[in-house]
């Protein structure tokens, strides 16, 4: 139902998630501005960062990697004024989101680091998970536009807090995954009908959200992806950069990343990440 507050919100990243927020958005009723670097048939389509920024106050980024983030923001840069707000969602290294902070700054923008968790039905359902770093008065000014897809925002500090937090907790689901593939390898190897671990997780405490979704991506080999393996992988390798940069050695991350390598380098990057069970097929 639409809100109050309503405000022109420019998308920048059409993906799964983008697409999904814009049209959460749009029935809050905010009027919504969408860039894609592929054009896609979306109302209100514009043809670069800048035509964004130039139409739209706040700016929500859901771009895959820290270069794209650091390139679309310094295309939009001209465009910006001290007016604005901008929502980096990107899961990028820490040191990106900072570098990502200073360009906003640069031009007097706000800047919120601002990823989330929660994928394709999430933001179609307007449930994403935001965690947010920056100045608190400035996430005040952001409510209402992430509440249009939000099913909760928490404010964990400083630019990059953020950033950290959520590759920590896709370093969980990354490992939960990888194992869940091997115990339903081990089962089918050891005689077990692949369907009954279904029945044996629903009454077990290791079950979760997460293996509730994936288990039966795996059953039915249906990996249309809700989260892409290659962005897995990236996240991985992020978590995997912080713990060397701070002495940590990380051997259960290590053997999940090698698993989701393999199947990256397999050709299957574009599809979920449950995916990594298909390293047992056959």
């Amino acid at each position: 139902m639409p809100g109050g507050d309503q405000l022109s919100v420019g998308v920048l990243g059409l993906g799964i998630i983008g697409t999904g927020v814009a049209h959460k958005l749009r029935a809050d009723g905010h009027e919504v501005f969408v860039w894609n670097r592929t054009p896609k048939p979306e109302p209100n389509a514009l043809g670069s960062p800048a035509d964004a920024a130039a139409a739209a106050p706040v700016l929500q980024l859901f771009v895959r990697d820290g270069d794209a983030l650091l390139e679309v923001l310094a295309a939009a840069a001209p465009a910006l004024t001290p007016e604005h707000l901008v929502l980096a969602h990107a899961t990028v290294a820490p040191g990106e989101m900072r570098e990502a902070a200073e360009i906003a700054a640069a031009a007097g923008a706000a800047f919120l680091d601002c990823p989330f968790t929660g994928s394709r039905d999430a933001a179609a359902a307007g449930k994403l998970n935001y965690y947010v770093g920056g100045d608190a008065e400035v996430l005040e000014r952001a409510r209402p536009v992430l509440g249009a897809s939000a099913n909760s925002i928490t404010h964990l500090g400083e630019v990059g807090a953020a950033t950290v937090l959520k590759i920590a907790t896709n370093m969980i689901s990354a490992t939960t995954v990888a194992i869940l593939a091997e115990a339903l390898a081990v089962a089918e190897k050891g005689g077990v009908d692949p369907a009954a671990m279904e029945a044996a997780l629903a009454v077990n405490a290791c079950t979760s959200g997460l293996v509730n979704m994936k288990l039966p991506a795996m059953l039915g080999g249906d990996y249309t992806p809700h989260f892409s393996l290659k962005n897995m992988f990236k996240d991985a390798q992020f978590g995997l950069a912080i713990g060397s940069a701070a002495g940590v050695d990380l051997p259960v991350l290590s053997s999940a990343a090698a698993t989701m390598l393999e199947q990256v380098r397999a050709g299957r990057g574009e599809e979920d990440y449950a995916v990594v069970y298909e390293r047992f097929a056959g």
